[in-house]
């Protein structure tokens, strides 16, 4: 009874992650080139020498985890901030909350391209902005330094609607007697959100802090439609570069090394997650 039950999830898992998985291992090993099938040989440890003197997929990686460590507490504190001012019993604040969350419902190819018109350094709606205020114009995604920083601020933005919704679940779930015998007690606002809604959405903070790193460590659309990488490698990243050597380059192989390369990190990433985050719940 309890295999009828896990079967269907690890049929599904054996098809969609281990076999890929494995099949990536294999060929990692290879000089696998998809637009020559039979010509397939094996050359060792070759492409992971390869990728130990590869400067570009040094910096997709520097490129990855700079985006990650910003954009996962920027997204959180997005979304609370979001969630606690859409948590009110006032008219019309459903058009508030559908405002909020309908960038994530809508396609990031088509976000990317908006956005990319928004960050224009010539004619953008964004530097007319600034030299309305007595900023000079900026360079944004032609600069290397800013670039990363502006793919940054979209990626949190994009998707601070649904964790925002989430937080706002978690919000009407905490007992409001709680806040009424803070009042009582003459606590401050300050006191109320620190000491009854913090504790409160502590679990859900945790979920989300999972979810939004994950989806961080699979960037590919935004720096693919805005910045194609550039410029200088500042907005590579790891997924990125899988897909241009594995389907653009055609070079299978060399792809599967550093999907393999990647995939351990992530693990360590999520192990380390695991003990000093979820075990200490």
């Amino acid at each position: 009874m309890a295999l009828s039950f896990v079967l269907p999830a690890l049929i599904l898992l054996t098809m969609f992650l281990f076999i890929p998985f494995i099949l990536t291992t294999y060929y990692s090993l290879t000089n696998y080139n998809i637009l020559k099938p039979n010509d397939i040989s094996f050359v060792g440890l070759e492409n992971f020498k390869r990728l130990l003197i590869d400067d570009v997929f040094k910096k997709s990686i520097f490129n990855t985890l700079h985006f990650a460590i910003i954009v996962v507490p920027l997204q959180l504190v997005m979304a609370l901030g979001l969630a606690l001012l859409v948590n009110k019993k006032m008219r019309g604040i459903g058009i508030f909350r559908l405002a909020f969350f309908s960038p994530t419902v809508l396609s990031l190819i088509v976000i990317s391209i908006l956005w990319t018109f928004i960050y224009d350094p010539n004619n953008s709606l964004l530097n007319s902005m600034l030299k309305f205020i007595g900023i000079s114009a900026q360079p944004f995604l032609t600069s290397s330094t800013q670039a990363m920083y502006c793919i940054i601020f979209l990626s949190a933005w994009q998707g601070a609607g649904f964790q925002m919704m989430i937080f706002l679940a978690g919000l009407q779930d905490i007992p409001q007697f709680l806040y009424e015998a803070a009042d009582i007690d003459g606590a401050s606002t300050i006191q109320k959100f620190l000491y009854i809604t913090i504790p409160g959405l502590k679990n859900i903070s945790i979920f989300l802090f999972l979810t939004i790193t994950i989806s961080a460590f699979q960037l590919l659309i935004q720096p693919m439609m805005m910045t194609q990488g550039g410029p200088q490698n500042s907005t590579m990243t790891v997924v990125y570069e899988i897909y241009q050597y594995g389907y653009k380059f055609r070079s299978m192989g060399y792809g599967s090394a550093m999907a393999v390369i990647f995939t351990l990190m992530v693990l360590v990433i999520a192990l380390v997650q695991k003990k000093f985050v979820v075990d200490q719940d």
